[in-house]
C-alpha cells in the first residue's frame, strides 16, 4: 500500500493566518491565528509547528494548497509568494484555491459565494457546474442573480480545511503555478510628482 498523500493547506487573504495538514480524507490538523498585520513573519513559524505537532516534517508532504484570494493583497502575496518558493525547494505542487472555491466546496451548483470587502462592498463569483462566471467587486447588499443560492458563511477552519481537500482532488493533472486573484485595483495612489526623464 502506497504511502497517503499529505496535503498541507495555508491561507493569508483575510485578518488570520490559517493552516490546516490533510492525510488522505483526514483533516489531521487546523491552526487559525487571528491577525491583521504580520502574517510574513508569522507564516512559516506557524507551518513548522503545525507538522512539527503532527509528527511530520517537510519532506512528508506531498502537495501544498494556497488560498488566492480575493481579499488583503499583500497577504494573498505572502501566502501565494510561500507556495511557490516551498513547491519549488520540496519540488512538490502547489495548489491555487480562490476563497470563491473554498466557500462553495461540496455545494450543488449553481451556487453564488461572496466575500466581505472593504468599504461595504462584496466580492462575488457564480460557480456552475461548467463554467464559472467572472467574480466582481459589488455592493454587499446586492443579492445573487435570481434562482441562484448564496453559499452559507464558513469560517476560516472550514475555508483553510476545504482549500486542502480542493488542493487534494487536483493532484494527478497538470497544476498550474498559483497567482493571486485581484478582483479589484490596488489602493495604493501613483505618485503626484512627475517621473523622472531617462537620460540616453
Amino acid at each position: 500500500m502506497g504511502r497517503l498523500n499529505t496535503v498541507l493547506a495555508f491561507d493569508t487573504s483575510g485578518p488570520h493566518c490559517a493552516a490546516a495538514i490533510l492525510v488522505g480524507d483526514d483533516l489531521v490538523a487546523c491552526r487559525v491565528d487571528p491577525m491583521t498585520k504580520g502574517q510574513a513573519e508569522h507564516l512559516m513559524p506557524m507551518l513548522q509547528g503545525l507538522l512539527a505537532a503532527q509528527g511530520l516534517g517537510w519532506s512528508d508532504l506531498t502537495a501544498l494548497a494556497v488560498g488566492t484570494g480575493p481579499g488583503n493583497f499583500t497577504g494573498i502575496r505572502i501566502a501565494v509568494s510561500a507556495a511557490r518558493g516551498l513547491a519549488l525547494g520540496l519540488s512538490i505542487p502547489a495548489v491555487g484555491v480562490s476563497g470563491f472555491e473554498a466557500l462553495a466546496h461540496g455545494l450543488p451548483r449553481p451556487v453564488a459565494a461572496r466575500i466581505a470587502a472593504p468599504r461595504g462592498q462584496a466580492y462575488m463569483q457564480v460557480l456552475r457546474a461548467a463554467v464559472d462566471d467572472a467574480p466582481s467587486l459589488t455592493e454587499a447588499s446586492i443579492a445573487p442573480p435570481a434562482g441562484i443560492p448564496l453559499a452559507p458563511e464558513a469560517s476560516p477552519q472550514t475555508l483553510v480545511g476545504n482549500i486542502a481537500r480542493i488542493g487534494l482532488s487536483r493532484l494527478g493533472g497538470p497544476v498550474p503555478r498559483p497567482a493571486p486573484l485581484y478582483v479589484r485595483g490596488a489602493d495604493a495612489a501613483p505618485p503626484r510628482d512627475p517621473a523622472p526623464v531617462i537620460v540616453p
